[in-house]
């Protein structure tokens, strides 16, 4: 026997705390039956859990996967439109897994995936800073100097301030290309920092997240994490 929101998170589909909102929000039923209230009790083998009218099932052991996604893939399990979503590179994993925060259609690089929901929650919650680095190409000369102004942090059109640090690896008149690192990740950021300062951004790449990085993998290509790298993403967010 289970608690509903423990037993969603063990599934992977969110942590307990998002499990909470899901119930409240009518989203879950057991046995054809919604629940709005928390503290259920379950059987995890008989009981028949749906979330959005889609069935979940306990993992029979957690997964850790890391994809080097490729540009024209979503970050999501299925998409409305059709387009080819980032689990269509990963038809070899046997669990289901979810992606950890997204990647925008055109970003490439490293996406983790995993079943293990409170893991997930916390590597995107940005009160654990975990570190993010990415590969930027923009359109046009970037001087070494501004690198302070993404420092100290640049105001975007909503009023949040985005810090980052940076260095510029080359630059010239057509085109300059920077390493950047970041925590928080709010969606499409880096993009809006330069359209803030001015500039177009060509191309970006996601290298590293966390102490995880896709170096010497193609892009499509995925693998498993082992229980290394398991363990040590675990203690950055406080689970032992």
């Amino acid at each position: 026997m289970m608690r509903l929101n423990k037993f969603l998170s063990r599934c992977g589909v969110a942590s307990r705390r998002q499990a909470d909102e899901m119930i409240l929000a009518g989203r879950v039923t057991v046995n054809g039956e919604k629940i709005t209230k928390l503290g259920l009790i379950i059987d995890e083998i008989n009981d028949v859990v749906r979330v959005d009218e889609e069935t979940v099932r306990l993992p029979a052991e957690e997964s850790y996967v890391v994809l080097n996604k490729p540009k024209g893939f979503i970050s999501s399990l299925a998409d409305r439109y059709n387009r080819p979503t980032v689990i269509d590179l990963i038809k070899g994993v046997k669990d289901r897994v979810y992606p950890v925060g997204r990647l925008d259609l055109d970003t490439e690089g490293i996406l983790l995936l995993t079943n293990d929901g409170e893991l997930a929650y916390r590597l995107a919650h940005p009160k654990f800073d975990i570190k993010k680095e990415y590969v930027v190409t923009i359109k046009g000369l970037f001087p070494e100097h501004l690198t302070e102004k993404l420092e100290q942090g640049v105001k975007l059109e909503d009023g949040y301030v985005a810090r980052s640090k940076a260095k510029v690896l080359s630059a010239n008149e057509s085109n300059s290309v920077l390493q950047m690192e970041l925590t928080e990740g709010k969606k499409r950021e880096i993009k809006r920092i330069f359209a803030a300062l001015g500039y177009n951004v060509k191309s970006l790449k996601r290298i590293r997240f966390a102490d995880i990085s896709v170096e010497g993998m193609r892009p499509g290509s995925w693998r498993y994490l082992n229980r290394k790298e398991v363990l040590k993403l675990r203690r950055k967010v406080g689970l032992h």
